[in-house]
């Protein structure tokens, strides 16, 4: 780490200089205007003028590229906050590769294609990340789970197909919005402007934001599993009684509260909050082996069938206390009325 003696320039003035290769780098020079950043921990970040105004892009060359491995480049690009991303080819593209990129463009927010020839794609983020907070973006994705997670157990209850596929469709909205996330985490972790932007008063949250956005969407996909379960049973529902249906339920009843509370506590800060998870969680973490002790004798392929609903509720209560667990480490980063921090 390098050191700078910090020199005074006048009675309240006191100055230091900036390193000569991190100026040429970033074209500062004398007379331009830096932006000041004053962040947690007593850290004070130096912006150039570009930080806020130059729009990345990026040039994906597709000729050494399968179509699936240039899909994943276009959703890794616009992660990583591009405004623009090029797709070219030495000679025309294949269908294939076009098709690919139009692929990415249905699975990301605010993507669009703006021009196109025999040789080449570009496409265009209209994102803004003003548009936006992470904790609404987190609500979102918890509430797009939550809905998933009771049409799916619904569909089982009635053999509901159609709610079934209701709650398939909603996995792309899903996806939408974890992939939005994770660029707007990105973005803000290179630009520390943008962290405000975004909802937040320091970049120190965005590690932990990361973390929270994957488990949503990994609950997410457990409610798919629910949903593909009804369209690929037969009768469209599980052999077994009206009260152990019922207990499955009540389950994802007491499921989905967990979720709605780990996301509120990491909106709000909140150490209490993290303590009623885990008291939620204790009263359902045996959830699972009770229901499946009690059913009757029943052929291989129903247990399983049971099996799988039931393990798919139970990821889904061990990735919201992931959640809680990061909030209360974000809670216990900030003053409160449990922790003093000198």
């Amino acid at each position: 780490m390098e050191t700078r003696k910090v020199q005074r320039l006048g009675p309240s003035t006191l100055a230091m200089t900036l390193p000569a290769e991190w100026a040429s780098e970033h074209a500062v020079e004398k007379g331009d205007e830096v932006s000041l950043r004053m962040g947690g921990k007593g850290t004070l970040t130096v912006l150039p003028e570009s930080a806020s105004t130059e729009e990345s892009e990026a040039t994906i060359y597709a000729d050494e590229l399968s179509a699936d491995a240039l899909e994943r480049a276009v959703v890794a690009q616009y992660v990583l906050g591009r405004r623009v991303i090029h797709v070219e080819s030495d000679g025309a593209l294949s269908s294939n590769h076009i098709n690919a990129v139009y692929r990415a463009e249905t699975q990301l927010m605010g993507l669009g294609v703006v021009e196109e020839t025999p040789e080449s794609i570009a496409i265009r983020c209209s994102v803004d990340p003003e548009d936006f907070t992470l904790d609404n973006l987190i609500e979102r994705l918890e509430n797009t789970g939550s809905t998933m997670r009771g049409e799916g157990v619904k569909a089982l209850a009635h053999g509901n197909t159609d709610l079934a596929q209701r709650a398939l469709n909603r996995e792309r909205q899903a996806n939408k919005i974890f992939v939005l996330m994770l660029r707007l985490i990105f973005t803000a972790y290179q630009n520390p402007n943008l962290a405000r932007a975004v909802g937040l008063e320091e970049g120190f949250p965005l590690i932990g934001y990361r973390s929270v956005a994957k488990n949503l969407e990994l609950t997410a996909d457990n409610a798919e599993d629910i949903a593909e379960i009804v369209m690929e049973t037969e009768d469209h529902t599980l052999d077994v009684d009206q009260s152990t249906m019922r207990r499955i339920r009540e389950f994802t009843e007491q499921v989905d509260e967990l979720t709605a509370l780990a996301v509120q506590s990491v909106v709000d800060r909140d150490y209490d909050l993290t303590v009623e998870c885990r008291e939620l969680f204790t009263d359902i973490e045996d959830k699972q082996s009770e229901i499946l002790e009690d059913l009757p004798e029943m052929d291989n392929d129903a247990l399983l069938r049971v099996r799988e609903v039931l393990v798919s509720l139970q990821h889904t209560a061990e990735y919201s206390m992931r959640n809680a667990e990061i909030a209360a480490n974000l809670a216990l980063n900030e003053e409160s009325a449990h922790v003093d921090i000198v």
